[in-house]
């Protein structure tokens, strides 16, 4: 399984951006699919995670009612919209993958990892 992850770039505070993160050598509609971030002099943080089907969707406190996490399986491809950024988003974003159980925060349940994006967030 490999995860290719894009879309990040440079945005100005309230501007919007989205990630993409394909995953090929499998049906991704095999995985529970979550993004993290790990920003500088911070610890990886939990963004968001989506069910295999995509109907269940998890969120921080901390981009809740900003980010929108979906998923194409079609596409083998889930998407970040981000929105509202705020200097404080700026970080790597990285989209992860786990075959095995359930939708969570807990980074260490995730088997697979893109390499990741950095979304820069200027005030």
């Amino acid at each position: 399984v490999q995860l290719q992850a894009c879309g990040g770039g440079s945005v100005q505070t309230g501007g919007s951006m989205r990630l993409s993160c394909v995953l090929s050598g499998r049906t991704s509609s095999n995985y529970v699919m979550a993004w993290f971030r790990l920003a500088p002099g911070k610890e990886r943080e939990f963004v968001a995670a989506v069910t295999r089907s995509g109907t269940g969707t998890y969120y921080s406190d901390s981009v809740k009612g900003r980010f929108i996490i979906s998923r194409d399986n079609a596409k083998n491809t889930v998407y970040l919209q981000m929105n509202s950024l705020k200097p404080e988003d700026t970080a790597v974003y990285y989209c992860a993958a786990d075959r095995r159980g359930r939708a969570t925060a807990w980074s260490r349940a995730y088997d697979y990892w893109g390499q990741g994006t950095l979304v820069t967030v200027s005030s």
